[in-house]
């Protein structure tokens, strides 16, 4: 009676506050203020900086052309503003309305505008469209791709950078380039199969290694070098989209799963007149190594490289002769458990690359000669987090790190001999600091945020950190939180033994009386591709936990061993082998330990939630310690490791044939015959990343043990289950009459 008392009062105090909502803003949260008419969106910022003393360019809202945007440009010592292209300059011959700018490329002297519309979602993100090039001087408006090209096909267009008369982009698999003075398109690789790929990449490539853009133009706008994948052997996925029309349409696609056979991939340089391709020669089968990382190395004659093998736990970094193909191997790095190749390595110096190796036991700075020299740039026990400049005139390097928290994120400077390591990120401002540099490493937009903190942008000089102006302060936002009942944040640390203290954040209801019991509901991802305790502001998905918490829920997250936390490589790499394993064992200590630690939670309502690995996580909690969790929400999880892809399972886990004890128990759906608790299952049934069919299958394995279960199935909606009117309104409000249902809110 008496949760059922309190759940009504908090539904009561709602309305009420609705209707007085002209007399005094409502205190409370509600899942239509979050999701179905949205009231507490942050504001952006974003630049796109010029080169070297020209300052930055962002659309802004047109003021002579409605529902249109101007490109503007900024000096940044001035602020002074001027208009480099008006939207009534992008309206083609014919038309009424301005293009829709999605994005735009300059050439170096601003002469010549590349513009990117009519965009098409390709998997993860826009990546094909229309693209126009404007003559400023002019005012010619030139659709590239001529008459054979289909709408919305181009991809990846970029001016060359020694002759703005020339574009290449992709199409239809191949790679062109355009002459604008006389509209001549060459085609320079030929498809000799349909299972061939030029210029860009196969589904796993860019979804594992953030590969989309699949060429590069030399510095002297002569070649053009990219990679070519051949799927022929990879088998094929297929998902059903029930929606459209009174037939199923079919939608198939190439997926490598955990084992089988990979996409070949080469990389090769052909002229930009066109002509026959140069092949970048490797030794050993190309289906089991990855070309991760290519482009020029610094030069119009060379290629540097990054090529994994398939265990990606050795990268070969090479320099390849583009005139010849023959290549070298100058630098190898190598770890007992994997590479993570997405900081690799960032630009030239004196002849040197940099690149970002975990080999001593922390993610430093190098830099490597051509000869293979690698001189060690940071030191000390702390991690890189993204390298973000190298100012080689005059010897600096600049980069995100948290040595004394792993929660945090500030800005870093160091000299490129080793000396002088700073810190530049104000002290006082505790969270997270990202920023956007100029291309002289003079200026920066900096954005702070953190979770009692939405973002500030402001725009500082970069040496002293000193800040010029604010250019978006989200106040309009923080007058609407000010008016909530706010519940407490917090972050700390769960000592769960052996020496082992993870990282953890709270939220509490704004009136938490301590002698009473609460509710506790973990929000988990636990797996090695990301981390959820990190203090920044975490928009509508943080404030469905302020929600919460309003309700009477105390809501945590907490990080296990093997996250990517900046806490050392033995910290990230011990989940190695045993995914889904060390995890859940930790987050289940950690839990224990903190039912311990605060007396106000209940040990007898525990709940978890999760999303794709989140999911994954959220089922082993439920399946391997169903005495402890009682309820649980799983969203687009993987119950069957041997279902996922190549590059991102056997990164962490090894080979199948190698592993199989480490795969069966890392699988949340050896252990479905356990569960005692409630469960509610969620799924796209479009999800070309986490397949549908292994929901299907964890559905069948819960069948046969005669474990009760709720689910909900999305027609034609992917991972993110978004697409679709009033989509995420529906998840959540499911999400959350579950949890009430489920696991009572309010306190005991």
């Amino acid at each position: 009676m008496h949760r059922l008392f309190y759940f009504l009062a908090v539904m009561a105090f709602a309305a009420l506050g609705a209707e007085k909502s002209k007399e005094k803003p409502n205190p409370l949260l509600s899942l239509d203020r979050l999701y179905g008419k949205p009231e507490f969106s942050a504001k952006s910022y974003g630049v796109k900086w010029l080169e070297a003393g020209q300052g930055y360019v962002r659309l802004e809202k047109s003021k002579a052309t409605k529902e249109a945007r101007d490109i503007v440009r900024v000096d940044p010592a001035t602020g002074k503003r001027e208009i480099l292209v008006a939207a009534k300059a992008l309206i083609p011959e014919g038309e009424k309305k301005p293009l829709a700018v999605s994005g735009y490329t300059f050439t170096k002297d601003l002469a010549k505008v590349l513009i990117y519309t009519n965009t098409r979602r390709v998997w993860r993100v826009h990546s094909r469209g229309d693209y126009w090039v404007l003559d400023r001087a002019s005012g010619k408006l030139h659709q590239l791709g001529g008459k054979e090209a289909s709408e919305a096909t181009l991809m990846f267009a970029k001016f060359s950078p020694a002759n703005s008369n020339h574009v290449a982009y992709v199409r239809d698999k191949n790679v062109y380039v355009e002459d604008l003075p006389t509209g001549r398109i060459e085609v320079l690789t030929k498809r000799s199969r349909d299972t061939v790929i030029n210029g860009t990449f196969d589904w796993v490539y860019e979804e594992e290694l953030g590969l989309r853009d699949g060429f590069r133009w030399s510095p002297d706008g002569k070649r053009i070098a990219y990679w070519q994948m051949d799927e022929e052997g990879v088998k094929e996925m297929h998902m059903i989209n029930n929606v459209p029309g009174n037939y199923p349409q079919v939608v198939t696609f190439r997926y490598p799963k955990v084992g089988e056979t990979n996409a070949r991939a080469r990389v090769g340089v052909v002229s930009a007149d066109g002509g026959e391709t140069t092949w970048v020669q490797m030794e050993g089968d190309p289906r089991n190594h990855y070309i991760a990382r290519m482009d020029w190395a610094d030069n119009s004659k060379e290629l540097l490289l990054q090529r994994l093998n398939r265990l990606q736990n050795r990268n070969a970094v090479m320099i390849a002769d583009a005139a010849t193909g023959k290549a070298y191997t100058v630098y190898t790095d190598r770890d007992e458990a994997w590479i993570e190749v997405r900081f690799g390595f960032t630009d030239w110096v004196e002849d040197q690359f940099t690149y970002v190796s975990e080999r001593a036991g922390w993610r430093q700075l190098y830099l490597v000669s051509r000869a293979g020299e690698a001189k060690k740039v940071t030191r000390g026990k702390f991690d890189i987090i993204r390298m973000l400049k190298l100012d080689a005139a005059n010897g600096i390097a600049y980069f995100t790190a948290s040595p004394k928290n792993a929660t945090e994120r500030y800005l870093y400077r160091i000299n490129l001999d080793g000396t002088e390591l700073k810190r530049l990120s104000p002290a006082k401002q505790r969270g997270s600091h990202s920023y956007s540099i100029s291309s002289d490493a003079k200026w920066a937009v900096h954005t702070f945020s953190s979770i009692h903190s939405p973002p500030v942008t402001q725009l500082i000089k970069l040496s002293t950190h000193e800040p010029v102006r604010t250019l978006e302060d989200n106040v309009a936002l923080r007058k609407k939180l000010a008016a909530l009942a706010q519940p407490k944040r917090e972050f700390f640390q769960i000592d769960i033994g052996d020496g082992v203290k993870v990282d953890a954040y709270a939220v509490l209801p704004p009136k938490l009386d301590r002698s009473k019991k609460y509710p506790l509901f973990l929000y988990v991802y636990g797996e090695p591709a990301g981390q959820t305790t990190v203090n920044r502001w975490s928009g509508p998905g943080g404030m469905w936990h302020w929600m919460l918490a309003q309700q009477g829920y105390v809501v945590m997250s907490i990080d296990n061993r093997g996250t990517t936390a900046p806490r050392g490589n033995a910290w990230r790499k011990s989940i190695y082998r045993q995914v889904g394993i060390l995890a859940s064992k930790d987050q289940a200590a950690a839990v224990r330990q903190v039912l311990k630690d605060r007396p106000y939670l209940d040990a007898d309502r525990v709940g978890v939630w999760g999303w794709s690995g989140g999911g994954s996580m959220t089922l082993n909690a439920l399946f391997r310690y169903p005495d402890l969790y009682h309820a649980g929400i799983s969203i687009a999880p993987v119950p069957n490791q041997l279902l996922y892809d190549t590059i991102y399972q056997e990164r962490y886990m090894g080979l199948p044939d190698d592993n199989k004890e480490g795969y069966k128990n890392g699988s949340p759906i050896t252990f479905a015959k356990n569960l005692k608790g409630k469960l509610q299952l969620i799924h796209g049934t479009a999800d070309d990343n986490v397949h549908y069919q292994g929901m299907a299958k964890l559905v069948d394995t819960l069948v046969a043990h005669n474990k009760p279960f709720e689910m909900l199935a999305y027609p034609n909606r992917s991972h993110s289950i978004r697409e679709g009117k009033g989509t995420t309104l529906h998840l959540r409000t499911a999400m959350t009459e579950f949890l009430q249902r489920n696991l009572p809110p309010g306190p005991r």
